[in-house]
């Protein structure tokens, strides 16, 4: 069976614009998800990181409000797409994905089912409230409870089903984070910086995860210039997925002088989706200070700077993966699976 090289950030802090600094590490859901695929898919996978050291999990990406239930997930998508056509009027933000009360719409749906409500008139009643929530950037809950609900279900009988998929995402999260330290990969990574160019350009294909992670350890290192250079020239699949393509800031130029990656298509988290998440957009209390700390680039702009076909999806935070000959590339934790099975593609697996 093929051969992966599962290149993951160990670092521990993010450097900020301010000079403080942020933990990082890291994204969960982008590790795991492709690592458990890969991995159920036959491919032998081995976990790399620049210097040996175990990668660490960065704590944002641990937070429930990522790890909610698929059927949760799907059923919400179902009730969206059907107000969320036109991206101009309802910009999607990463707040209206991860708001747990709106993830609780399927839950809402069923309670209402429970108490007699038909299909129909349960599902219009969701849609709009959940199209009000996104609008008004109010919480779901209060939209039901304020202009929507009428009959047999309480403002308590909503809070109840909300509370349900809010223990949900914290038990999948805890599972999540179960999983990642039980790979044995992860707690003895092989240390890039000890194999030969022989050993790495014996692998089939080389993947990385995101999390802030690899704009510290992997955009400017010498030993993921070799990797990329001996991958790129046997035309094995370079996979990256949110912002682990700033490991393509390290490729080397052909021998003409001109970056490998010049002119092709690619995609990463974008500037907009990185506004939206943190360090950029920490909460603070009422009264205090202003967070002025920072992510110090884009890896948008670094991106496109370097030569690339910049190549997002028409709304943030949504799943959408760009291959361009032998180079894969997701743009958002959402983009998981979708990355994953590109990778298998090109491996011929699927």
């Amino acid at each position: 069976m093929p051969r992966l090289m599962f290149l993951v950030s160990s670092a521990l802090e993010l450097p900020l614009d301010d000079g403080s600094s942020h933990p990082t590490g890291y994204f969960a859901e982008e590790a795991l998800t492709p690592y458990e695929r890969f991995v159920a898919a036959g491919l032998d996978v081995d976990v790399v990181t620049p210097d040996g050291r175990p990668p660490y999990a960065d704590p944002y990406g641990l937070d429930p409000i990522f790890h909610y239930p698929d059927e949760d997930e799907d059923f919400l998508a179902s009730v969206t797409r059907t107000f969320a056509h036109d991206v101009d009027d309802i910009r999607l933000t990463l707040r209206h994905l991860t708001e747990l009360g709106l993830i609780g719409a399927r839950r809402v749906f069923l309670a209402m089912r429970e108490h007699g409500i038909s299909p129909e008139d349960a599902r219009g009643l969701v849609s709009t409230a959940a199209k009000t929530a996104w609008q008004q950037d109010r919480q779901f809950a209060e939209v039901l409870a304020a202009e929507v609900l009428s009959g047999p279900l309480s403002a308590a009988d909503v809070d109840r089903a909300i509370a349900a998929v809010v223990d949900d995402s914290v038990a999948e999260s805890q599972r999540v984070a179960r999983a990642l330290e039980e790979i044995e990969g992860f707690r003895q990574p092989l240390n890039l910086a000890d194999l030969t160019d022989e050993q790495i350009a014996a692998y089939d294909g080389i993947f990385a995860p995101g999390g802030h992670g690899p704009m510290v350890d992997l955009a400017d290192n010498a030993d993921v210039t070799r990797v990329l250079a001996l991958m790129h020239e046997k035309q094995a699949p370079i996979a990256s997925l949110c912002h682990g393509p700033a490991m393509l800031l390290a490729a080397p130029a052909d021998g003409h002088g001109q970056w490998i990656f010049d002119g092709y298509r690619v995609t990463s988290i974008t500037n907009e989706e990185e506004y939206q998440t943190e360090p950029n957009a920490r909460p603070r209390a009422e009264g205090a200070p202003e967070v002025t700390g920072a992510v110090p680039w884009q890896l948008e702009s670094a991106l496109r700077n370097a030569g690339v076909v910049f190549d997002d999806a028409r709304a943030p935070w949504t799943s959408h993966v760009v291959v361009d000959r032998h180079l894969i590339t997701g743009q958002n934790p959402n983009s998981s699976e979708a990355v994953a099975d590109s990778v298998l593609k090109a491996l011929q697996i699927l």
